[in-house]
């Protein structure tokens, strides 16, 4: 299927590794022109340098901090007129009411919620008045099945899902959507952090580790980043503009609700 995405400038944030690696790829390889964003101007590099290589295109970077104003308008002012806006950050770690402080939420609020309800503030006036755009936050299947260990990284996702909906009403009439995916148990870095977590804490192998983490999930194995990379892509595209206000999880039928 052609996106229709061939020429559509993207930013994609936190896209060094992971997650916002997968999304970046596969927009750049539908054609699009990509920003990719980072804190480490090395680890940048060589994402850059592992696209170009796979797709003959190398993505613009942009070394910037999401959680600060100068970092946000830093990597929104390198890509004049985005089509395409993919919000994804860092997620804070698990723990439990006693650790979190005053500090420690506005922490996770900072990140998962300001940071991309702000980014959304910059690049959706020229969205509307082009009369195209697509908007996709990366949140957690944690905003639908809430756990009390990931708590922060569940309300602050929350308050920008709430958000998202709530802007999603007023832009649909320009060709803006705003979706949310929603991943669960992706075969990631972070992923690999909270099985090393887990491994420590209850004396495990790093194979039952890896069986306990896997063992909630329906289809009985982790996601892959690709997976949830061109689930962004198609929400990017052409044809998913009567698509919006969505939560699409990407979760290996894991979700034991209805809606």
């Amino acid at each position: 299927m052609d996106l229709g995405l061939n020429g559509r400038k993207a930013i994609v944030c936190a896209s060094s590794q992971g997650l916002g690696f997968a999304c970046a790829e596969a927009l750049l390889r539908e054609g699009c022109d990509v920003t990719i964003n980072g804190r480490s101007g090395a680890r940048l590099e060589q994402a850059a340098a592992l696209l170009e290589e796979r797709h003959g295109r190398r993505p613009r970077i942009v070394e910037a901090d999401l959680n600060t104003n100068q970092g946000r308008l830093r990597l929104t002012g390198s890509c004049p007129e985005p089509d395409i806006l993919v919000n994804n950050n860092a997620g804070p770690p698990p723990g439990k009411l006693d650790d979190w402080d005053h500090a420690a939420w506005i922490s996770a609020i900072e990140a998962n919620m300001l940071a991309p309800i702000l980014l959304i503030r910059e690049v959706i006036p020229g969205m509307r008045q082009r009369k195209f755009g697509r908007i996709v936050n990366i949140t957690s299947a944690m905003v639908k099945s809430p756990a009390y260990e990931m708590s922060l990284s569940t309300t602050a996702r929350t308050g920008l899902t709430a958000f998202s909906k709530a802007l999603s009403r007023k832009v649909a009439q320009d060709n803006v959507t705003i979706n949310n995916l929603l991943p669960e148990r992706m075969d990631t870095g972070r992923l690999h952090g909270l099985m090393e977590r887990a491994r420590v804490r209850n004396g495990w192998s790093e194979e039952e580790a890896r069986a306990a983490a896997a063992a909630p999930i329906a289809a009985k194995r982790f996601g892959r980043p690709e997976e949830l990379g061109d689930a962004c892509a198609f929400l990017c595209s052409a044809q998913a503009g009567y698509i919006s206000g969505q939560n699409l999880q990407v979760d290996g039928g894991s979700y034991v609700g209805l809606i």
